[in-house]
């Protein structure tokens, strides 16, 4: 049986056991108020109105239906007692008394007794029972008493809720598995973009500084500097590749991976990097970060595409690196003498700030400060929470 199927059921079977137990009781306080019932009548009623309440009980729990016939049969057999030689006179407010079982315990039965063919046959044939039985008990002029309409209301609304509950159930969980799955390509997509804006930033800060510089011929940077440079951008397109493949099986499955090892994951790889290919940094302050790992990484893939921006851009081969560590956040300062410029003309679609630094920063709570004017150099502050 579908899980689905299972809760119903479930949902059914607990509302037909609350219901039942409930209104027999509440019937069973009515119809023991003196005069309502001759005593005889009730010795024979209060022992039926213990098997209802047992059959209600053991139905909630097993969901087995063969625990309808026994609570079936008691409540019927409780309306029919009054009728019996043996019992007395009853009071005319017996039927009242009896409304609650009659139209409430009984009628809860038909909360699971409308899920096939074969149980609305038995929901109708106790339907008919039970109004037939109430009427009886009326003695009244009328057609119908009020005791038997409110009854076969009860029947009717309670056959009515069995058939929403059965068809409502199916209904939510199919949009809630509706939305589950677009949560899910929700989410999907977005692991696949921010796994190709990583991409996209390593490739920038590592692959295309190194044609930067082939581009130059190498000005100030050693042969040797520059291969070991080129073998190590190589590594990491080979990483790329292999993620991209791995990711593209996992998205198959389900699932999104990203591990790229950009070669910078200390303070000491970023200072080696920098001192390998001339330029002359000068740092200042703590000399370490303690940040979580994702956090380091941005921080020191951030602080290493600034200096890149000085060597490229500031026409100088000298830089001065500030960290700071307080109790909530980790600054660094990247200053430089160099050219400046206008930060109200940076391009806004430009790769090195706006995906590596800022939003680079911004994906692990940080931000980034820019300021420069033309000749008097640059100034980058770089901001992370702990």
């Amino acid at each position: 049986m579908e899980p689905i199927v299972k809760d119903r059921e479930r949902l059914l079977y607990r509302s037909t056991r609350v219901l039942g137990v409930s209104l027999t009781i509440v019937s069973m306080i009515a119809v023991s108020v003196p005069g309502v019932v001759d005593p005889v009548a009730l010795a024979a009623i209060v022992p039926l109105a213990v098997v209802l309440i047992l059959s209600f009980m053991r139905l909630g729990e097993s969901r087995s239906l063969w625990w309808l016939a026994p609570g079936l049969l008691s409540g019927l057999a409780i309306l029919a007692v009054p009728h019996l030689p043996f019992t007395g006179e009853h009071a005319a407010s017996l039927p009242i008394a009896l409304v609650p079982l009659a139209g409430g315990a009984l009628a809860a039965f038909a909360i699971v007794l409308t899920t096939s063919v074969p149980r609305l046959l038995i929901l109708g044939v106790s339907f008919a029972a039970t109004v037939v039985l109430t009427e009886l008990l009326s003695h009244g002029d009328a057609l119908l008493s009020s005791a038997t309409i409110t009854v076969a209301a009860g029947w009717i609304t309670l056959s009515f809720l069995g058939i929403w509950l059965a068809a409502s159930i199916p209904r939510a969980v199919r949009r809630i598995s509706s939305i589950g799955r677009a949560h899910r390509a929700e989410r999907q997509a977005s692991e696949t973009e921010a796994q190709r804006r990583q991409g996209a930033r390593l490739l920038h800060d590592t692959v295309l500084a190194s044609l930067t510089l082939l581009a130059h011929s190498g000005v100030g940077v050693a042969p040797d500097v520059l291969r070991q440079q080129a073998e190590e951008d190589a590594r990491l397109l080979r990483q790329l590749r292999l993620d991209t493949a791995a990711d593209h099986d996992d998205a198959t499955a389900g699932t999104v991976t990203t591990t790229v090892d950009p070669h910078i994951t200390t303070l000491e790889m970023v200072k080696h990097r920098f001192d390998r290919i001339g330029l002359d940094v000068h740092w200042h302050g703590t000399g370490r970060i303690d940040l979580e790992a994702d956090a380091l990484e941005a921080f020191l893939l951030a602080l290493a595409e600034s200096l890149e921006n000085v060597r490229r851009h500031a026409s100088v081969d000298e830089a001065h690196v500030t960290i700071t560590d307080d109790e909530t956040t980790v600054r660094a300062m990247v200053t430089d003498s160099g050219v400046g410029f206008d930060v109200t003309d940076v391009d806004p679609a430009r790769m090195g700030l706006q995906e590596s630094i800022v939003g680079r920063l911004g994906e692990v709570g940080g931000k980034a400060r820019l300021f420069s004017s033309i000749g008097s150099g640059t100034t980058v502050v770089l901001e992370v929470p702990k």
